[in-house]
């Protein structure tokens, strides 16, 4: 199952969320899909693409959304 989640960009000076594409792989884990890629974007993200990672709720401006915290271990 493909999900919207959220990854965090390095670098801007304030909180700032990449709306991406992950595959669930389990309970809050994701797999980042491949595309986009960061370098395309001329961004820097602090999960790279095919990371597998732990996700978890969190309140915004814009409400809940699915953010990436760590990497699984």
């Amino acid at each position: 199952m493909t999900d919207e989640i959220h990854v965090r960009l390095l670098g801007e000076g304030i909180n700032v969320w990449r709306p991406i594409q992950a595959d669930q792989i389990g309970n809050g884990i994701y797999r980042i899909s491949h595309m986009p890629r960061p370098e395309d974007l001329d961004e820097s993200w602090e999960f790279a693409p095919g990371s597998i990672v732990v996700c978890e709720r969190q309140e915004t401006g814009q409400g809940v959304i699915q953010v990436a915290v760590s990497l699984r271990s």
